[in-house]
């Protein structure tokens, strides 16, 4: 059955201490090419695992648009109440990006040596009912007791009694529950707002079993089927092999397709370290797929019959639903704010643009994605010129200017702030690996001609990030300063001086940036 719910793709990543810097520019890879979930394990009581929690917040810092969850949390050592709070800090933070995989726990002797309770699978169950209650209640979304400013809960494992709610979310935060036995399915059709199987605990031909729990019980509740999004944690290998998961990009497509139209399945977590797998993914499948659901979902909404047929067409022909490329580079205003620029914008190189070329919608979402980022960051550089305005005004202080500032992913995303492809393309210690699989790479191998673009775009990046240090220490020299006197003038003043550079630097590189990659990634793809 299908479910009719939008697709999403997302990475299933390890917690691993030692690879903690790799982990965290697999997030960033995962979110600038366009994926829609990052999660991680939970497994509090292995050594060698990062603590989730404090991992996601990291993550959450990183990135900009992709969801982050625990894949699944522990709550036998992780008591409702502070992971109710966990969770809503983590949303708060992330502007509504949190979301929440919640598990029994398994593995139960070392659940005890970390100092967990040992249950019973009766009692773990009972637990985790209890459990949401408590999470839903402190985030004032208990649907039993809407709005309601305290939580009562009298259980059997977890009691509370008048708790203040909150802090409460700032979007519906969805509950997954990663099930298998028939009480858990059902319980995940009465209370949950995602099924979160994993592939080898059930296995694809164990779907449609589970699904069918599921569906009973959902309607026995009075929510309906498809009140469950229905999502699997997924692995595989790209090869010429057979069995699931284990061939082309083009067969995990068409395999990951029909577990979508005829088990449901709306939501493919892949398990992952490899960054190179998280770029196929992003570019070769999930498109793909969302060609193949959205065809066959249309031939069954006009009435037709046939069977599920692949619609990506090969590289060489003229795409079936191609287009002119709608996506448009955001216009330069040409006003700059500063006396001189770092750079002379009319010794940029420029590249022929194609008058007749028709994209795919999969083709033309690559560079709406690039557009979409750059927005993001301009609209975060708008709130940084308002808020120092607000502070030479004298309507904010400078420590409650501070305190917002530090919160903007242009701050604590700078790794961003060169543009969007900065990740791949910067000459940076440390990111050897994203450089050599860089965007700027592929595109130069597909379109030689790209080649002073590209050069001028990675020397900009370079003075963009040396623009930003001055914004950053400027920002620094407010510290222990309130504006009052001659010192606290200069530095608004200075403040002021690196913000205009920033903005004259930043909004006319977006926007060239913008004018010289839309067709080719659209032709292209992120590599």
């Amino acid at each position: 059955m299908d479910y009719l719910h939008e697709l999403r793709f997302g990475v299933f990543a390890s917690p691993e201490a030692s690879r903690v810097h790799e982990t965290l520019e697999l997030a960033q890879l995962a979110d600038v090419v366009g994926l829609d979930l990052f999660t991680v394990q939970d497994h509090p009581y292995n050594a060698k695992h990062l603590d989730t929690s404090t991992l996601l917040t990291a993550v959450a810092a990183r990135t900009s648009s992709i969801r982050v969850a625990a894949n699944v949390a522990n709550l036998p050592l992780r008591p409702p109440v502070g992971l109710a709070k966990h969770i809503a800090t983590l949303d708060v933070i992330s502007g509504g990006r949190a979301e929440l995989g919640l598990g029994t726990g398994a593995f139960w002797d070392a659940i005890v040596a970390a100092g967990g309770e040992r249950r019973t699978p009766a009692e773990a169950v009972d637990a985790l009912v209890e459990a949401i209650r408590i999470i839903r209640g402190v985030w004032g979304q208990d649907p039993d007791q809407p709005g309601a400013r305290s939580v009562t809960v009298p259980g059997v494992h977890y009691t509370v009694t008048g708790m203040h709610a909150g802090p409460f979310p700032v979007h519906p935060v969805e509950i997954w529950l990663g099930a298998y036995k028939p009480r858990m399915l059902r319980v995940t059709a009465r209370l949950a707002d995602g099924w979160l199987p994993s592939l080898g605990y059930a296995d694809p031909e164990a779907l449609p079993g589970m699904n069918a729990v599921i569906d009973e019980a959902a309607e026995r509740a009075g929510r309906g089927p498809q009140a469950i999004r229905r999502m699997y944690n997924v692995f595989g290998s790209f090869g010429t092999g057979r069995g699931f998961l284990r061939g082309t990009a083009d067969d995990w497509a068409e395999q990951l397709a029909a577990l979508a139209l005829t088990d449901g399945m709306g939501t493919f977590v892949l398990g992952t370290d490899d960054p190179d797998v998280v770029r196929r993914y992003a570019a070769e499948v999930a498109p793909a797929v969302r060609d193949l659901v959205d065809a066959e979902r249309a031939r069954r909404a006009d009435g037709r019959v046939g069977s599920l047929e692949p619609t990506t067409p090969p590289p060489s022909a003229a795409p079936v639903d191609g287009a002119p490329l709608t996506v448009r580079a955001t216009p330069d205003d040409g006003v700059r704010l500063s006396p001189t620029l770092p750079w002379r914008e009319a010794d940029r190189p420029v590249t022929a643009k194609p008058e007749h070329a028709a994209y795919s919608a999969a083709e033309q979402a690559v560079p709406q994605h690039l557009v979409d980022v750059h927005d993001h960051l301009r609209g975060e550089l708008a709130q940084l010129r308002d808020i120092v305005g607000q502070v030479r005004r004298g309507a904010m202080s400078t420590g409650a200017a501070r305190s917002v500032i530090n919160t903007m992913a242009m701050r604590q995303n700078n790794w961003t702030l060169g543009a969007y492809c900065e990740t791949y393309c910067r000459l940076v210690t440390g990111h050897h690996t994203l450089e050599d699989r860089s965007i700027f790479v592929h595109l130069r191998g597909a379109e030689p001609d790209l080649g002073p673009a590209i050069d001028r775009l990675e020397e900009e990046h370079h003075v963009i990030a040396d623009v930003l240090e001055q914004v950053d220490d400027a920002l620094v020299g407010l510290v222990g300063t309130e504006s009052y006197g001659r010192a606290g003038e200069d530095a608004l003043d200075e403040i002021q001086r690196a913000l205009d550079l920033l903005t004259d630097t930043l909004l006319s590189h977006l926007a060239y940036e913008e004018r010289e990659l839309l067709h080719p990634l659209a032709r292209h793809g992120f590599g």
